[in-house]
């Protein structure tokens, strides 16, 4: 299969390179420049390396203004959960990019436009290049626009994660008593009071606050198990 022109993964990003090497070296998988004799020739690896450092940055952004509430540890983790290699393949395909991929010939055979590394990898290069041809700005825009539908979707369950449930069967597993939590304090008007809970589990002690008990509950199980999950 021959990748298609272009132009055409143009129109759908919205921007005209300037620099026609860069494009063209994002699209170029290490599988295709071991097969050529022709010397010089880069792959997309370092445009990777690079691309990576830019999506981050942008998501990031993005979350800090979407979620102002929400702590920096839970930020990074939903950032995680948005850059993992799946997630970057889940954009490649929208945008189509594997049909743009030049493969060598036994990653063109096995696949090699569908498999998630290669996508997730050759998107991280494709934004590197947006970048060092136009700028950040328009770095962003491009992943904004491709990452907007996985911001807008249903990840209301990676901001506001079921703690105390994960706790639970945490606890479930392993042979100590279930985790005890108890209202220490309560603050503020009624319209707009804040909870302060703790909870007790061995010799495991945490305190949570929030907007009602439930919240505050959350909270404190959710630095009871970053605790669980730290290597001792």
């Amino acid at each position: 299969m021959e990748p298609e022109p272009l132009p055409s993964l143009e129109k759908t990003l919205r921007y005209e390179f300037r620099d026609k090497t860069l494009l063209e070296e994002a699209l170029r998988h290490s599988s295709f420049v071991n097969e050529q004799t022709k010397s010089g020739m880069k792959d997309n690896e370092r445009l990777e390396f690079l691309g990576d450092a830019v999506i981050n940055l942008v998501v990031g952004h993005m979350l800090m203004h979407q979620y102002p509430d929400v702590r920096e540890g839970e930020l990074s983790r939903i950032r995680a959960l948005l850059v993992n290699e799946a997630r970057l393949a889940e954009v490649a395909r929208q945008i189509r990019l594997g049909c743009y991929l030049k493969l060598g010939k036994g990653e063109s055979q096995s696949e090699g436009r569908n498999k998630p590394s290669i996508l997730a990898n050759s998107l991280e290069a494709l934004v590197a290049a947006v970048y060092l041809d136009g700028g950040f700005d328009e770095a962003f825009r491009i992943v904004q626009s491709t990452f907007s539908e996985q911001l807008i979707g249903n990840h209301r369950a990676m901001v506001n994660p079921d703690y105390k449930s994960q706790l639970q069967e945490l606890v479930q597993t392993q042979p100590m008593r279930l985790p005890v939590y108890s209202v220490i304090s309560e603050h503020g008007p009624d319209h707009d009071k804040v909870f302060r809970v703790r909870l007790e589990l061995g010799d495991i002690h945490t305190e949570g606050e929030g907007k009602n008990k439930k919240a505050a509950e959350q909270a404190a199980a959710g630095r009871a198990l970053e605790i669980l999950k730290k290597p001792r």
